[in-house]
């Protein structure tokens, strides 16, 4: 199978997992390679995600690499093969390239948990709302670019209506149901909206009102996406200039895990955030 110059996301993770486990074994690339039978170039590449690489070779070099559990290689094994062509492809050349990355993470996740402080959730937002938002970035982005970053949030939207879909949990802090983005009455809309959906059996809304104590909170909002084996989440941050970061390490989830767990037993139950979203409505 040829090599690519633009693995996913999804075939960068399946690489950086397969170098840890060759590293807990102290292996070297080169030690890898003759394990396998195969050249030390080969090996890199399958590491970095330029080569595709079958369930068969992923199984025995989990096995040379005394790896014994057996659901994480079957849920490495899943994730090998070639390309995926999903929707989010046709954004490659439009949006930035970290964003086709979160819109591939989130089609793939058993569950989607994420956080907010200031924003309303990208997956919860209407379309008026979003456009308000995209129309606020500084600097400002051209008419083209915005209608693409619309055109692609609302499709990412899509894993929250299509056939089974994974659970998702929003943690929503008051401050962001009071931002107003769009003005009064694209912000009812969307407050409405957020109603509508939480309504929805696969969704739950948790909002953190002000003066909750013992909140915790690193200070950005982040998205949280569980893989079908604990070792396969994935947290995504957003930065202040636009762009996203994946955080994979062990350490990394651990971390994010206990946030998120510490924000959900300060926030309101799903039927008093919902309560209280309603109150918002009335006051605008």
């Amino acid at each position: 199978m040829p090599p690519t110059n633009s693995p996913t996301l999804r075939q960068r993770r399946l690489g950086a997992e397969l170098r840890k486990l060759r590293e807990r074994t102290g292996l070297s690339t080169t030690g890898a390679a003759q394990l396998l039978g195969v050249n030390q170039a080969r090996v890199s590449m399958i590491e970095t995600g330029r080569t595709p690489v079958s369930a068969d070779r992923v199984r025995s070099m989990a096995h040379s690499y005394d790896c014994s559990d057996e659901q994480l290689v079957d849920a490495l094994a899943a994730m090998t093969g070639r390309r995926v062509r999903g929707w989010w492809e046709e954004y490659r050349d439009h949006v930035p390239v970290a964003l086709v990355d979160l819109a591939e993470l989130e089609h793939h996740a058993t569950a989607l948990r994420v956080a907010l402080l200031f924003h309303i959730p990208a997956l919860l937002q209407t379309t008026d709302h979003a456009r308000a938002l995209f129309q606020a970035v500084v600097p400002p982005m051209r008419q083209y670019e915005v209608e693409h970053r619309l055109s692609h949030r609302m499709k990412r939207q899509g894993v929250l209506h299509r056939d089974h879909p994974a659970p998702y949990s929003a943690i929503i802090h008051e401050a962001a149901l009071r931002m107003g983005f769009g003005g009064p009455v694209v912000t009812r809309g969307q407050l409405k909206h957020l109603i509508g959906m939480s309504e929805l059996p696969h969704v739950t809304i948790r909002v953190i009102p002000f003066g909750t104590e013992d909140f915790p909170t690193t200070g950005q909002s982040f998205d949280y996406a569980e893989g079908p084996v604990p070792q396969l989440d994935t947290v995504q941050l957003d930065s202040h200039h636009g762009a996203c970061e994946f955080l994979d390490a062990e350490a990394q989830l651990n971390k994010y895990r206990a946030v998120l767990n510490r924000m959900e037993s300060c926030a309101l139950a799903p039927t008093e955030s919902r309560d209280f979203i309603h109150h918002r409505i009335q006051a605008l």
